[in-house]
């Protein structure tokens, strides 16, 4: 019983973290890089999942400084001071405003489209939000059981759509190959990938047991990895990239990839199963992160989560998001570029390395590493989301 209570602790953080990531991101990939082609898009995959499995372990290590339920807020102050702190504070908002707005858009979208056109996108919006927030404000274990069977619909719908959508792909489409608009969609691939979010609620549910923690990061983000090249593969194949129903028409329109579908297959079974898997994909994620936002509050406030302190933390996650979404309701890709851009770049792929730089060199505090290589690759990783966060702010000006 020992060995079950363990393994499922650690299927369930697999889960959470697979979960957080195949979601509202992944129906944005192709569109971000369908102008890129198939070979530079997977390549991009392969070096930003590395890269963010690196700043997942190197926040991880922070957690381990810390005390229990300490969130990024408690880790920027302790180990960069008020600065870092009050920078923390402003991104990590920017993050969970943006990344909500897009779930909201798209979860509404896809719902609308699920019933048919029959109720309007703003209704869809509102009652998608309405279903899912209250799972939220049960917790952690109760995302944990929706999110297991939110992952099963994950699972079925997408190998469904691989079996019905696979003689569709038309080989010619995947030679295309443009590498200097693949790096474009670093942005995006930053937002794909982020998972870093809920580690700090992670290392609570398992009870601080780190070894557990970090063999979850390690399946949890693998699996997205695959999917999201076997996804990229798909609908690259099937969509082309220019054209009136084309991925840049799509990425134009603020599209997710698999309205696209509509317009050019003509197959209501094809387009009914992407509908599927598009709803569970964007709700798997949906909750993870309103979970690890609701943490976030909680510990910056330093407010308790109980009865009525609960409720108002509950709907300062939802509320402001919704109300944003309806007013900019074909915000969807702009929304993830800026989420992924900047927020996700400065939170958890610059952060991490420097929190841990200070942590280790400067106030020495207690070695438990979890990923090798000391100053220089802890530098290398800092260049690296200097070079992306220089990429959005050129696309900005290019605007």
């Amino acid at each position: 019983m020992h060995i079950f209570h363990s393994l499922g602790h650690v299927f369930g953080g697999t889960l959470l973290i697979a979960g957080t990531m195949v979601g509202v991101g992944m129906l944005a990939l192709p569109v971000a890089t369908g102008e890129g082609g198939f070979l530079p898009a997977a390549v991009i995959y392969l070096l930003c999942w590395l890269f963010m499995l690196c700043t997942g372990l190197l926040l991880l290590e922070v957690c381990t400084w810390m005390p229990k339920d300490a969130n990024l807020i408690t880790m920027a102050n302790r180990l960069l001071g008020p600065v870092g702190k009050n920078i923390c504070w402003v991104v990590y908002l920017f993050l969970f405003v943006t990344v909500m707005i897009a779930h909201v858009v798209g979860g509404g979208s896809v719902l609308s489209e699920i019933c048919g056109c029959a109720i309007p996108s703003w209704l869809a919006m509102v009652i998608y939000v309405v279903i899912f927030s209250p799972v939220v404000y049960l917790g952690t274990k109760w995302v944990d059981r929706l999110n297991i069977t939110l992952m099963i619909g994950v699972a079925v719908s997408y190998f469904l759509f691989i079996a019905v959508s696979y003689n569709h792909v038309d080989p010619t489409l995947l030679k295309r190959a443009d590498w200097s608009k693949a790096w474009l969609a670093l942005p995006v691939l930053f937002t794909a990938f982020t998972f870093q979010v809920i580690i700090p609620t992670l290392m609570t549910y398992m009870d601080r047991n780190v070894k557990k923690v970090r063999l979850s990061i390690i399946l949890g983000t693998s699996i997205p990895l695959v999917v999201y090249l076997v996804w990229e593969f798909l609908i690259l194949g099937i969509v082309p990239a220019d054209g009136p129903n084309g991925l840049t028409i799509a990425a134009q329109k603020g599209w997710n990839a698999v309205m696209p579908l509509k317009e050019l297959l003509g197959s209501p079974i094809v387009f009914a199963i992407g509908k599927s898997f598009a709803f569970f994909t964007m709700t798997t994620s949906y909750i993870a992160l309103a979970l690890a936002y609701l943490d976030f509050l909680a510990d910056g406030l330093k407010v308790q989560k109980k009865g009525i302190k609960k409720v108002m933390l509950c709907l300062a996650v939802f509320v402001p998001p919704t109300l944003v979404a309806l007013t900019y309701p074909h915000i969807f890709i702009t929304a993830l570029s800026y989420a992924g851009g900047f927020s996700c770049a400065i939170l958890f792929g610059l952060f991490p390395p420097v929190m841990v730089w200070v942590g280790r060199y400067i106030k020495k505090q207690a070695r438990n590493p979890q990923l090798p290589g000391g100053k220089a690759f802890l530098a290398m990783l800092i260049l690296f989301v200097l070079v992306e966060l220089g990429i959005q702010v050129a696309q900005e000006f290019m605007k």
